[in-house]
This record gives C-alpha cells, structure tokens and sequence, in this order.
C-alpha cells in the first residue's frame, strides 16, 4: 500500500487574498457560499489530481479511500474558506454598514446581506448612495443657513425703517413739536401709519409661521371664486385708480364658479396678487383676472402688463421679503411678505401656484383650486 503524506497549511492573509482574487476576476456574481464551492472545487480537483496521478501506477489502488479523502479534503476545504470569507466580510463591512445606517447590523442581519448576489457591489452602492444623501444633506443644511441670515437680515431691515421713523417723530414732540399744532397731529399720524405697518410685518410673519406648522387650520368650503374675485376688485378699485392702472374680470363667465377652499385665505391670496400687480404696474396698465376650467380643478390666472420680473428673479418670488424691484416696493408701503404668503396658502390647500413673466411685458399668476 502507497500511503500519500500530504500537508496543507493555511496562510489566512494570503487565502483571503487569493479568495478576493479569485472574485473580482471571475465571480463579481457570486454569494458567499458560491465562491466558497467555486475555491473549494479548484483546491479539490488539484489535491485529487495529485493523488490520482501518484496512485495511478500502483498495483495496490484503494480507489474507495482515494475518493473518500477527496470528498473529506473538499468538505473542509468548503468549510474553511466558508468561515474565513465570512469572518472577514463580518470584521471590514460591518462598520461601513455601522457608518453608512447609524447603528450597528446584527451578525443574522448581515448575515442576509452577504448571502445576497453582487455582494460587493451592493456593498459599494451603498456607500455611494449614503455619500450622496450625505451630500444633498451638506448642500441642504447650507441652503437653509443662507436662507436663515438673509431672513434675519431682512426682518431687521424692514422693522429698522419705521422703528427708525418712530423714534423721530416721537423725539421731535418730546422737543417741543408737541406744543405746535401745526406738526403735532400730523407726527402723531405718521407715527400711527409707522406702527400699522409693523403689526403687519409681524401678523404676516406669525401667518406665515403657523401655515407652515400647520398650527393655522383651513376652513374649507363651497363659495362662488367669481363672486370673491368681484369682490377683491371692488375693494381694490380706488388704489388702482391712483396708479391710472384698470382691474378687469375676464369674460365670458355667464354663472357661478365653485370652488373648494377657505374663502378667507383666498380672498387674501387674490389680494396680496393683485396688490402686487398695482404696485409693480405701468401707467395706463391693465390687470384681469380669468379662470380657467382644469377637470377636477379651477384654474385662477392673474394677468399684469406691468413692468415684469427679470428670469434670473423668478425662482425668488415667493421667498419672504423678496423683492425685485426694491425701491420701487419700498415707495408701495408693502410688507414683501405678500407672495410669500400667497405660496403658503394655496400649498396649504394641496394646490399649486406658478408665475410666467417677461421683463417690461407684464406677469401672470396662476393657481389651482379643487372644483366643488
């Protein structure tokens, strides 16, 4: 009997090496358990190709042995390179998958994962993709700080001016304005217009703030859009004439339009709108305000020829305090909240409100409605 002596020794550095090797080459598809069958095959068929070739010539073959010694070395050769695989797929990805989820994956949970195809390059999706929302995250976070200081900045910009105001025409009574009838009522009233509009800064802010919370609840009801709008121009007739601009309803509106919203805030929405199209329009300008039947929406258009909006300022329009032509709006008396405001309630209705403009060709707002 030829008895074979054979020893085989472990480097786990270089085995694991040889294993990544061996992956990356010719098995980027394969699970943990497939690349350990695959290694464990190719050290089999070596090992038994060695025995069979140094038996082969024996007169004394114990074939049954050989074989059994084959199927034993592949078994644990199988097993091994198994433990080893997963022993180091445990150590180096658990923390990318800490890092990547925050917490750390229990030893069953990865376990899942490894037994996955295309581990590695699931692994490196991963990464890219928890880089990428980390990114976005960074961009985001410096987006919401700018915002944040030219909030601020702006806020105080608009209460210095009539703080400001205040403070002179009150110290000019206290220095004896106050005993000359001639100036005394009038600081007084300037010193009242001052004040109203720092109560309308601020309720405009506090709206603004509880619509965005969603601390300000929506009183929705059927009303006739048409009967408001009327409304709303009516009210707005004498300031239009002041500015020599005309307000007109479009035609063709034969009956009522109904619509689904809090009438309040929509009535403000209208407003504010076309508040801002008296303030930035021409002389002898035209505003009109049409609708439009959308199936399950209304569709409002308010339409200026006023002095327009530049393309590089529309995606700003609705931001608070924004204005693009700022001494122009100044001269209006208007808090620069109104488009702001305008956005947060239409939103609040799960609607939408758009601006198409042309600078010195005039603009038009455009908002949705649920038909009632």
């Amino acid at each position: 009997m030829f008895v074979v002596q054979y020893n085989f020794e472990i480097n786990e550095e270089s085995l694991i090496f040889l294993i990544f090797d061996v992956y990356i080459r010719n098995m980027r598809s394969s699970s943990p358990r497939e690349l350990a069958l695959y290694i464990a095959i190719l050290a089999t068929s070596m090992f038994g190709g060695t025995i069979f070739i140094l038996n082969f010539f024996q007169t004394d073959k114990l074939w049954v042995l050989i074989i059994l010694a084959v199927v034993v070395f592949f078994i644990l050769i199988y097993l091994i390179i198994f433990q080893i695989f997963n022993n180091f797929i445990f150590e180096k990805i658990q923390p990318i998958y800490k890092s990547i989820h925050e917490h750390s994956l229990s030893q069953k949970e990865l376990k899942k994962r490894i037994e996955k195809k295309d581990m590695i390059s699931a692994v490196n999706k991963e990464v890219e993709d928890w880089a990428n929302t980390k990114t976005h995250e960074i961009k985001k976070l410096k987006q919401i700080e700018k915002y944040r200081k030219d909030f601020l900045g702006n806020v105080s910009h608009e209460l210095k001016t009539p703080i400001f105001n205040i403070q002179g025409y009150i110290l000019t009574l206290l220095e004896g304005g106050l005993e000359d009838n001639k100036i005394n009522k009038l600081y007084l009233k300037r010193t009242e217009k001052s004040i109203n509009r720092m109560i309308s800064i601020v309720e405009d802010l506090e709206s603004i703030s509880r619509l965005e919370s969603g601390e300000l609840k929506l009183s929705i009801e059927k009303f006739n859009i048409l009967k408001l709008t009327e409304e709303v121009l009516e009210a707005l007739e004498i300031r239009a004439n002041q500015h020599n601009i005309s307000l007109n309803l479009g035609s063709g509106y034969n009956k009522a339009i109904y619509v689904l919203g809090d009438r309040k805030r929509i009535l403000e929405v209208l407003n504010n709108l076309l508040v801002n199209s008296i303030s930035y329009g021409k002389e002898k300008g035209k505003t009109t305000v049409s609708f439009m039947d959308m199936g399950q929406n209304i569709l409002v258009d308010v339409t200026d020829t006023g002095i327009g909006i530049s393309e590089k300022d529309i995606p700003r329009i609705f931001e608070r305090f924004f204005r693009s032509d700022k001494s122009r709006s100044r001269d209006e008396g208007g808090t620069g909240l109104g488009l702001s405001i305008a956005k947060h309630v239409i939103e609040a209705h799960h609607q939408t409100i758009n601006v198409r403009s042309k600078l010195g060709k005039g603009s038009s707002f455009v908002f949705t409605l649920k038909k009632a």
